[in-house]
């Protein structure tokens, strides 16, 4: 369905756009119908960058990305119009995708007009209130209401009924649960799941691995731009190989112990811009003469893969 095809993003900063910075580095994934996969890293690894990117948000630097066996940077007029039918994104923040002086439901008459103009109104009603109900809201409660007379929950179920409302075949999920309180997380994941049995995608961005290991069946570990580790989500979390993801692991809180130092590595955040090599090396315990080349991906098992020179 989707493909990621050596994918980077890079940018021009600094006094007269003379520094280069790398945000995405060769990035190689894919996405098939009916599979949720997680993309998992820190605040500024690329992970928002890559979402942008496939919703056409952002242009692509270099590679390509290949929808239903066609590159959407050659979308144009009723093609991209087309493709977004099929793609939709939903981000962290569910308040700041509403205009407070309307009416929460106005999302759903934009679709309407731009999607949808000869739908007679009674029929469209009929839509909505159908999209409301397939994600647990119940319409009666919840339209005509504005953004401030709903939870954050709700907002985000909104959201996604907005989405389901177009002949969606792929969501990207930005982070759409972190705001969310913990009694609420958990139903929108298994929404989520819900929506999938039913033949949705989703790319699931977040930095919480437990979410990750909760709702999908493969997983991508992205350092600065770079994959670091990806396959097998039961695989990645089990076994983890490269640093970077067993730095990941041992930081994630557990409720049977208290919190330790989990390890001797340097939590500090370097350069992205980075002298070639492995972007991890300036961080990693390990790092020996070879980390001064880029490491290729190894498959360690069937559906498991990582670019490190000491596996």
């Amino acid at each position: 369905m989707l493909t990621l095809n050596n994918v980077s993003k890079s940018y021009r900063i600094g006094t007269f756009g003379g520094k280069e910075l790398h945000a995405v580095r060769g990035v190689n994934f894919t996405i098939d119908k009916g599979e949720i996969v997680s993309l998992i890293g820190e605040s500024g690894s690329g992970k928002s960058t890559i979402g942008k990117m496939i919703l056409h948000l952002l242009s692509i630097t270099s590679g390509s990305i290949v929808f239903n066996d066609k590159d959407i940077a050659t979308l144009r007029g009723e093609e991209l119009k087309n493709y977004y039918r099929k793609v939709q994104g939903v981000f962290q923040d569910p308040y700041s995708s509403y205009n407070p002086i309307f009416k929460a439901d106005r999302i759903f008459h934009v679709i309407h007009d731009e999607f949808y103009p000869d739908l007679m109104m009674s029929a469209w009603n009929e839509k909505v209130h159908t999209a409301l109900e397939d994600v647990g809201l119940n319409p009666q409660h919840v339209l005509n209401k504005f953004p401030h007379q709903l939870s954050g929950g709700q907002l985000q179920r909104f959201l996604i009924a907005r989405a389901l409302l177009l002949e969606l075949e792929l969501l990207i999920a930005d982070e759409i649960i972190s705001m969310l309180d913990a009694s609420v997380r958990i139903d929108v994941l298994n929404l989520l799941a819900t929506l999938q049995a039913h033949g949705l995608s989703v790319l699931f961005i977040t930095h919480d691995l437990s979410l990750a290991n909760y709702i999908s069946k493969n997983a991508i570990i992205l350092y600065h731009g770079f994959i670091t580790e990806k396959g097998n989500t039961e695989k990645i979390f089990n076994d983890p190989l490269h640093p970077y993801t067993q730095m990941l692991m041992a930081s994630v809180p557990r409720l049977d112990g208290k919190w330790k130092a989990p390890s001797d590595q340097d939590s500090s955040v370097v350069s992205p811009h980075g002298n070639g090599g492995c972007v991890y090396q300036e961080r990693c315990p390990y790092a020996f003469e070879k980390c001064k080349e880029t490491p290729v991906y190894v498959e360690v098992e069937k559906d498991h893969f990582v670019a490190c020179w000491k596996v």
